[in-house]
């Protein structure tokens, strides 16, 4: 059996999850990927469920997190803006140091779950 410890930080606009983990795992998968197709294909997600988040992110922030190009002769397309960079880039920082923050702690309580 194994552990594992996630954290869950999600920062709302209203009732809406501005950036959370399933959003910053989307810009990831953007950025890898180059699309918002390849990216919903990547995290096992339908394409239109990978372009509401992306919608609701974009709409959610003071400038999008991802551009996109229409299709056409030369492909469409999805990349991440310098504030998508930023958001995923801050996110991961903040995990990090939480980690390291309560690393103390997080043994403690990981020692409580049964092996």
């Amino acid at each position: 059996m194994s552990q594992r410890v996630q954290f869950r930080l999600r920062i709302y606009r209203d009732d809406v999850v501005a950036i959370g983990p399933g959003k910053v795992a989307l810009l990831e998968a953007i950025a890898e990927t180059g699309s918002i197709s390849g990216a919903a294909r990547q995290l096992e997600m339908s394409y239109r469920r990978a372009w509401v988040l992306v919608d609701e992110m974009n709409q959610s922030l003071a400038s999008p997190a991802v551009a996109t190009a229409a299709g056409g002769a030369h492909g469409g397309g999805a990349s991440l803006t310098p504030t998508g960079q930023e958001i995923v880039l801050r996110y991961r920082a903040i995990e990090n140091t939480a980690r390291l923050a309560a690393a103390a702690e997080i043994a403690a309580l990981t020692r409580l779950v049964a092996a």
